[in-house]
């Protein structure tokens, strides 16, 4: 790209095609597992909760391991190949059993961590490529002339929302695939898809003639528009309902083939184009050079104060992603369980928050750089992040509790007919994810150049690696939320998101003038 380092659309299509077949796995994974295993919400979204939290703090040690071998193109080539072996084990269409699960749950969930350890290995790496691309770029540039470098330096951020704008493009294709091979797959042997019957056919199989009366109604109801409802002899409904789980679920196993495309489409572009990439340098020692005792003590002083900005942002972050990354866990749920399904398939509904991030990166761009957006500070827009992060779930507590909706567990035990009746459009969904994408689009990039900002150069790097760190931290509290969506009135689990974020809002425009200081 003109004006830019040479390798840096190369890196992005790399990136991209990691990132597509990440995002094929991520739309569909908690789903997934209570559809193949029959487990409950709360399970499905801890496990989630854990392997997402996996990615973040395994990205510290990957990137322990390339700064420490000094091969950060060899570790992420390693990564994408871990990557793909994680998804050739979800690939194989195993069908779950009450005599396989002790064996296949476990072997899904070392898929999973192999798929982040090997994410951990590629993700920020690549990223540190990126940087040295820049560094590189930058360098060059000084040689030539102070204007030639000051261009050079402008160059960066925008380089950076490309390269972001690429792993958005993956994230926005990618939730359809799984969706689409899961329905052919379904059609192709004879049944439709529904939302609601693979819970409904995991209760048939282990309660059986014990299942509730209403439920087994439902379930014939359900399976009515397609074969004529449940056979009346036991046997034959369990296998009736165990056929329709197993090609239910191998569809989604297919899914996983493409993901495994993409990883190696990805490591493909990457050694094509490994010449064109640098290897991030090695730090330069540092000179010896003495202090006065008054100077060590000022110099103490502006750490602790740095520090102590540092964690305070950090703590709002937790939060953040916290409520942010629900969008995997209690809203795929709700979209499953609460909205009309019959046009969509819960799982797409990912796809709009990549959407919104490609439709509304550069117009915030342009509002950040226009004489009125320079006025507000980096704490003063993670602040207004912040408060509208609230706004989207003050949108979902006032829609949920006009609608009155229950409990999920409540509601999914509802005839099949009520619940069609009190089910949301699409459009809910919609605005919810476009409040939180420009939450996001206000304090992820953000939140990286305050970080920048405010940490000592000689702890860069950790404070970095603390930033992910606070990811993982918000991301191991994600199966909070199912556990409120699943056990509450649902408006009260999006009350408490709201209270949060209010509360995170309230305590960084207390404490702004002091950071804009420290930022100084």
């Amino acid at each position: 790209m003109k004006g830019h380092p040479k390798g840096l659309i190369a890196a992005a299509l790399s990136n991209m095609g990691e990132r597509f077949g990440y995002y094929i796995m991520n739309a569909v994974l908690v789903l997934f597992l209570c559809s193949k295993f029959g487990l409950s919400n709360s399970v499905a979204t801890g496990i989630y909760s854990a392997f997402y939290c996996g990615i973040y703090i395994l990205s510290l040690v990957g990137g322990i391991i390339a700064d420490r071998t000094q091969n950060y193109k060899k570790t992420i080539q390693s990564g994408l190949l871990v990557m793909a072996c994680g998804y050739i084990i979800l690939a194989i269409p195993i069908l779950a059993t009450s005599g396989n699960i002790s064996w296949l749950l476990p072997l899904t969930c070392f898929a999973l961590l192999m798929i982040a350890f090997g994410n951990g290995l590629f993700k920020g790496n690549l990223q540190a490529i990126v940087g040295q691309m820049y560094d590189n770029f930058e360098a060059e540039a000084a040689k030539i002339s102070p204007e030639a470098l000051a261009e050079a330096k402008s160059k960066r951020d925008p380089g950076f929302q490309i390269f972001y704008m690429f792993i958005n493009v993956g994230g926005l294709i990618a939730p359809f695939v799984a969706p689409l091979l899961r329905s052919w797959w379904l059609g192709v042997n004879g049944w439709e898809y529904n939302a609601d019957l693979p819970a409904l056919c995991h209760q048939y199989l282990s309660a059986g003639a014990a299942m509730a009366p209403e439920a087994v109604a439902k379930a014939s109801e359900l399976f009515g528009a397609m074969h004529g409802g449940l056979p009346v002899d036991i046997t034959a409904a369990q296998a009736y309902c165990q056929d329709y789980l197993n090609v239910f679920n191998t569809g989604v196993h297919y899914s996983f083939i493409a993901s495994v495309v993409a990883m190696f489409i990805s490591l493909t572009i990457f050694v094509a184009s490994k010449k064109k990439f640098p290897t991030p340098a090695k730090k330069a020692a540092a000179e010896s050079v003495t202090y006065t005792q008054e100077e060590k003590a000022a110099m103490a002083k502006e750490l602790k104060q740095r520090l102590y900005a540092l964690f305070a942002v950090l703590v709002i972050a937790v939060f953040f992603w916290w409520s942010f990354h629900q969008n995997g866990t209690s809203m795929s749920l709700f979209a499953r369980d609460f909205v009309n399904t019959s046009i969509f398939p819960p799982e797409i509904w990912q796809a709009v928050n990549p959407f919104f991030v490609c439709l509304l990166t550069f117009p915030i761009m342009w509002l950040f750089a226009t004489k009125w957006g320079r006025k507000f500070s980096t704490p003063r827009k993670i602040a207004i992040g912040m408060g509208i992060a609230a706004i989207a779930y003050m949108f979902m507590t006032i829609f949920c509790k006009s609608a009155g909706y229950p409990s999920a567990e409540d509601f999914t035990a509802l005839d099949a007919t009520t619940a069609a009746g009190m089910k949301a459009g699409a459009w809910v969904l919609i605005v919810y994810y476009f409040f939180m994408t420009v939450a996001e689009l206000f304090i992820s990039p953000l939140g990286l150049s305050f970080v920048s900002k405010v940490a000592p150069k000689n702890l860069l790097g950790l404070c970095q690696g603390l930033w992910l760190g606070a990811t993982a931290v918000g991301n191991g509290l994600l199966w909070i939320g199912p556990l409120m969506y699943t056990n509450f009135p649902i408006w009260i689990c999006w009350s408490v998101f709201m209270g949060v974020c209010l509360l995170s809002m309230i305590v960084m425009l207390c404490m702004v003038k002091w950071l804009e200081r420290v930022t100084k």
